[in-house]
């Protein structure tokens, strides 16, 4: 039984393709002049904003007038309690 990390899955790259990674990275380009593509982190993104803004308009529709106004009405004490003196800057 090893202790420690493990393995890592993935391509082997030396130094200078690392090296060459992070500066189009920075520069927000490749070397050679094109712009870099798009990641799959930017596309789940893309895709959980969107999620996001549909879901609250579902959530909306669904409740009825007196749900919201007790929603609202929790929201608007919550937002207007007395600040708690231990957290205060005073």
């Amino acid at each position: 039984m090893t202790i420690g990390k493990g393995k890592r899955s993935g391509a082997k790259r030396d130094f200078m393709q690392v090296a060459r990674e992070v500066v189009e990275n920075a520069i927000g380009e490749q070397m050679d002049g094109t712009p870099l593509e798009n990641t799959k982190e930017s596309a789940k993104a893309i895709a959980g904003r969107s999620g996001g803004n549909k879901g609250g308009k579902a959530r909306a529709a669904k409740l009825t007038e007196i749900e919201r106004k007790e929603i609202a009405k929790k929201a608007a004490l919550k937002r207007w309690a007395k600040p708690n003196p231990v957290h205060s800057l005073k």
